[in-house]
């Protein structure tokens, strides 16, 4: 379902935009100039449907910008990305939701570019509301939202859709105990399907209840690729060589 083989993508520091075309061409796109770093470098694994991947590391080695590539949101410096199935993605707070747009549009922008007819909106859109609990707020500008109305309005709408593959990054640590309780249980349907789930956390808790695989990345570069348990125990190894 998803095959990623000797990825590497290439930022200038302090800037999270990609070389500009013109210095690809003079300074060579294989050579790495002064003030750039590789986000991620020689990474390779391989997905199947059903499987639940936790992603492990620090903050900045690279997890969220591995499922951007995976979403199709970054493309790859070097190596290729093959994903053969519809992506849902909540990497970021917003969903990739349109700030000037209501509650009310968004939910209908995001279900029907990731083709749902107006027929299917039509008879999930109670529920994304009622799940997210913005049922007072349907018309009110996105940009308007508390984080936590965002978070709750984005995984609702997100884990409503049809995409075969799922990617979940921290939202989870934004909302409210009894949200995150929903969203819990809404995972756990997700898991138990022929779905596939990347998970983003900082819980070891989180990870251990919904991933059997885990991934660590450590600088960019992929330390462990095996069950999470084994991924947790380096990740914490190396956190506490280095304190």
């Amino acid at each position: 379902m998803i095959e990623v083989e000797g990825v590497g993508i290439e930022f200038l520091r302090n800037r999270r935009y990609r070389l500009s075309l013109r210095e690809m061409l003079l300074k060579g796109k294989s050579t790495t100039p002064k003030g750039t770093f590789w986000a991620l470098r020689d990474i390779s694994f391989k997905v199947g449907a059903g499987e639940a991947v936790g992603l492990v590391g620090a903050n900045g080695q690279g997890k969220s910008t591995l499922l951007k590539i995976i979403a199709g949101v970054l493309m790859p410096d070097e190596g290729r990305v093959q994903v053969n199935a519809g992506v849902a993605p909540l990497i970021e707070l917003t969903g990739g939701f349109v700030g000037d747009l209501t509650a009310r549009e968004n939910i209908w922008l995001t279900a029907g570019l990731h083709g749902l007819r107006k027929e299917q909106i039509e008879e999930r859109f109670d529920d994304i509301v009622s799940f997210a609990e913005i049922g007072d707020f349907l018309d009110t500008p996105f940009r308007h939202f508390s984080s936590g109305m965002q978070v709750r309005l984005g995984f609702s709408v997100i884990t409503t859709l049809d995409e075969p593959i799922i990617l979940v990054d921290e939202v989870l640590a934004v909302g409210d105990k009894r949200f995150r309780a929903k969203c819990y249980d809404r995972i756990d349907q997700i898991v138990h399907t022929d779905r596939t789930l990347f998970l983003v956390s900082h819980s070891e808790n989180d990870l251990k209840r919904f991933c059997s695989r885990g991934i660590y990345l450590d600088g960019g570069r992929m330390k462990v690729d095996g069950p999470v348990e084994e991924a947790i125990e380096t990740y914490n190894e190396d956190q506490g060589r280095r304190k």
